[in-house]
């Protein structure tokens, strides 16, 4: 009767144990928190239109990532924007520049440590309209201490222009 008792909480401390263990590997990374610029460890290159945001707060739910970005404005005013990005798969929409409307679509690298934002954005430009693809991927380096934003968007020569914005947490 005793090695049926011992037998059987070997089963279910093991059980829970393997849960416990699977439940740690596939958790969601989350961005959540006040990020601020750290030009020393970021990599912009040479592009006189660099644009990092000197801030970033964002929140994060479950369905969820809300992004406030602080950027300094054309006239050195600071120009605050904000962005909701459905965690789910599903499309989100946000405003781009002008009047266009950015189309954004996330998804979960297969260990959950990171996201890319896959984002579409039409506009007119001397009658003409067109279209603009780039992508955004997030992660967090150093414990959860840095975030990484890796850039890819097209270049003025045809080719595409990378990046990567590194941000401390505060």
């Amino acid at each position: 009767m005793k090695n049926i008792s011992i037998s059987g909480l070997r089963r279910v401390t093991g059980s829970l144990f393997f849960l416990l263990i699977s439940a740690g590997l596939f958790a969601q990374a989350n961005f959540a928190g006040s990020w601020a610029f750290n030009e020393s460890k970021s990599k912009l290159g040479d592009s006189q239109f660099r644009m990092a945001a000197t801030t970033i707060v964002a929140t994060q739910d479950a369905k969820v990532l809300t992004v406030e970005t602080t950027r300094p404005g054309r006239d050195g005013q600071e120009t605050k924007s904000t962005a909701k990005y459905n965690l789910d798969g599903t499309p989100s929409e946000n405003p781009g520049f002008g009047n266009s409307v950015r189309k954004s679509t996330v998804t979960w690298s297969a260990d959950k440590s990171s996201i890319t934002i896959a984002s579409t954005m039409s506009f007119d430009m001397n009658g003409e309209t067109r279209t603009m693809n780039s992508s955004e991927t997030w992660k967090l380096t150093e414990g959860g201490k840095v975030l990484l934003l890796d850039n890819v968007m097209p270049g003025f020569d045809g080719g595409e222009m990378k990046t990567t914005a590194a941000y401390d947490k505060k």
